[in-house]
């Protein structure tokens, strides 16, 4: 029977050589698509990179050089680069780099917490309640909140940064009778501060700083309280050594302290920072807003596209107070919010 032509003319199958799987084969179309999980390596190393060089400072007690002393204000967010570091080491699949992930993310997490305090709480007897508020008024522009607040609150002392003249001009005035007694620093825009007391204060000294500190010993239900405003420079880039050297500064001031101190102010930096911790350790204080569980609220910025992120502004206090509760008042016109503690001053043991 004669074939059919047709499938005679047809090509045999090859019985050659197979090409390896992957190999490109001309006019076989483009190549094979490149693995996803290198592109995911790299992301992954890239976003744990930050998180692990700021909590590397944080857990070696150091504030660092520039970025670090910026970034560690940012420390308890550094948890959502650092997650998504391994989700995309999973997604990699690579056991080391997600291994390095797990360490950092717990690293991150872990120095997020609350720090811990390095003093006693004072057991005498209540002698005197003491409410204490510290404002950044913000070049004087919240001058009129700040003493609608005051007048709402009604506190002892009042600690005011960033307080221009006219500002110390419209709080002496307005409280002449309530805050009869003040010590200060009268300058223009961010170099004035004021502290407003209803009690007696004496021996007024000023901490040395480019924006006024002033301080006074407070006469408070027969007892010598030092109080201190603090207000030292920024971390800003290339200014990072100012702003050490006058936290410093503050550090020395409270480890010479022999008595009740209230030590409160914008401090422009947070519990994530070395040099304000120093303070704390060195002269035995305590944040009255940790002993209230309260040292992750935020006070800065409030104004502006970012939400606040960051606590900078603080009431420090010595073991001769107790703390009942501590709040953070919104003022309008300035970039911080004010924090408001409801102290008890202690008697002798």
């Amino acid at each position: 029977m004669d074939s059919d032509p047709v499938l005679a003319a047809a090509p045999k199958p090859s019985s050659g050589p197979k090409p390896p799987p992957g190999a490109v084969v001309a006019g076989a179309g483009p190549g094979p698509v490149p693995r996803p999980g290198r592109a995911a390596a790299w992301a992954g190393g890239l976003l744990l990179a930050v998180p692990a060089l700021v909590t590397a400072c944080r857990l070696l007690d150091t504030d660092g050089i520039t970025p670090v002393p910026q970034l560690l204000s940012f420390l308890p967010w550094l948890t959502v680069p650092a997650g998504l570091g391994l989700l995309l080491a999973a997604v990699a699949r690579r056991r080391g780099l997600a291994l390095t992930a797990v360490v950092v993310l717990a690293a991150t997490a872990w120095s997020s917490l609350p720090y811990t305090t390095w003093t006693t709480i004072g057991h005498g007897l209540p002698v005197a309640r003491v409410r204490v508020l510290a404002a950044n008024v913000e070049f004087g522009q919240a001058t009129d909140a700040l003493i609608a607040t005051v007048r709402r609150e009604r506190p002892d002392l009042v600690y005011v940064s960033e307080c221009d003249r006219a500002c110390g001009r419209a709080l002496t005035t307005a409280f002449a009778d309530e805050l009869p007694h003040h010590a200060s620093v009268e300058a223009g825009g961010s170099e004035g501060s004021v502290l407003l007391s209803a009690h007696p204060l004496r021996d007024w000294r000023e901490i040395p700083g480019t924006m006024g500190m002033p301080g006074a010993t407070a006469e408070i239900a027969g007892r010598s309280v030092r109080v201190q405003l603090a207000h030292p420079m920024p971390p800003l880039p290339g200014q990072v050594d100012v702003w050490k050297r006058e936290l410093g500064r503050i550090r020395d001031f409270a480890a010479l302290r022999t008595g009740p101190t209230l030590i409160a102010g914008d401090f422009n930096a947070s519990q994530d920072h070395a040099a304000f911790r120093a303070i704390l350790r060195d002269g035995r204080l305590r944040d009255a807003a940790w002993a209230a569980r309260k040292s992750r609220a935020a006070t800065w910025p409030m104004e502006g596209p970012v939400p606040p992120y960051v606590q900078i502004d603080h009431v420090l206090v010595s073991d001769e107070f107790s703390v009942d509760d501590v709040r953070f008042p919104d003022l309008d016109g300035t970039d911080h919010r004010a924090v408001l503690a409801d102290l008890d001053l202690r008697g002798e043991r």
